[in-house]
């Protein structure tokens, strides 16, 4: 069995293994959170590495990833289980031709026409042990699901009618995450530990960088940071994050491109706006003053 993590600094080291650079906040309520047993509810923009921190701590843990992408209309049965209904017309009508349909009634609503939903899987035991199970964009649902993940979070437990209920041996290692679309009610945000996941003040996306992508120069990085934290200050219908700080980056290491220009930013700008009109906005003289501000922003004071 896997020692309990030790402090607030080794969930820091554990995750900058990962190449996940976390702040002091996040890493103390990562750490109450693995050494309470509480799911983890973190908000905030899209892009501001939510999902990636699931991700780091399965690596990290060496814990299998269980992941449940929310989408509206998404209902308990889609997460947790449904029948292969195709595989069950096939063993019926291969019953009937060998006349032995009566003994194949019983087996039908067995293990071996279950397909396990995200859910399910995570009450299952797994080699390693718990599983991360990431609830990723839970706001893309609606109250009824919200209210089925109420008894789920807190028993650990999914009832199949035809075979019980499932209990999970060890609880779960539990992430959920919302782009705050809407506002999630409270009644699920009180059984868990709470962060809202902001985006990175300009060292610490550096850093971020630095770890994802390596290969980029000091002055390039400095660059590309400087100039998306100022792109993150305008009127745009969405801001980058810092996944989009990090692909531009290595697009523009695949272009070569040694330090910003007007005609640069202007040719990648699909690296790190993702709508139209913000493009628009951009183009001309546009992209031209924000590098200028963004050079003046590197200047020592």
């Amino acid at each position: 069995m896997q020692q309990p993590i030790a402090s607030i600094d080794a969930v820091q080291q554990m995750l900058a293994a990962q190449s996940y650079v976390c702040g002091r906040p996040l890493a103390t309520v990562l750490f109450l959170a693995l050494r309470l047993g509480r799911p983890l509810f973190l908000e905030g923009e899209a892009g501001t590495g939510k999902t990636e921190i699931a991700k780091a701590i399965a690596a990290a843990l060496g814990r299998r990833l269980i992941r449940l992408q929310c989408y509206e209309g998404l209902d308990a049965a889609s997460a947790v289980y449904e029948w292969n209904f195709a595989a069950q017309m096939v063993a019926i009508r291969a019953a009937e031709a060998a006349g032995d349909a009566g003994r194949l009634k019983e087996d039908l609503f067995g293990p071996d026409f279950l397909i396990e939903r995200p859910l399910l899987q995570a009450m299952r035991p797994q080699e390693g042990g718990a599983p991360v199970l990431l609830i990723d964009e839970i706001d893309r649902t609606d109250e009824p699901f919200e209210a089925f993940l109420l008894e789920a979070l807190s028993d650990f437990q999914v009832t199949i009618p035809e075979l019980g209920t499932v209990r999970a041996p060890e609880p779960p290692i539990i992430i959920l995450t919302s782009n705050r679309t809407r506002e999630v009610h409270d009644a699920l945000k009180r059984r868990c530990l709470y962060h809202w996941v902001d985006y990175p003040g300009f060292a610490r996306e550096i850093e971020i960088l630095q770890a994802r992508a390596p290969e980029a120069s000091e002055t390039l990085s400095r660059e590309v940071v400087a100039f998306v934290q100022r792109l993150r200050t305008e009127d745009l219908f969405k801001k980058p994050g810092v996944a989009e700080t990090i692909d531009w980056a290595k697009c523009l290491l695949a272009l070569d491109v040694l330090t910003l220009s007007p005609e640069v930013i202007a040719d990648t700008l699909g690296a790190i706006l993702k709508y139209q009109d913000d493009i628009a906005r951009l183009q001309g003289s546009e992209a031209k003053r924000l590098l200028d501000e963004a050079r003046r922003s590197l200047e020592p004071a």
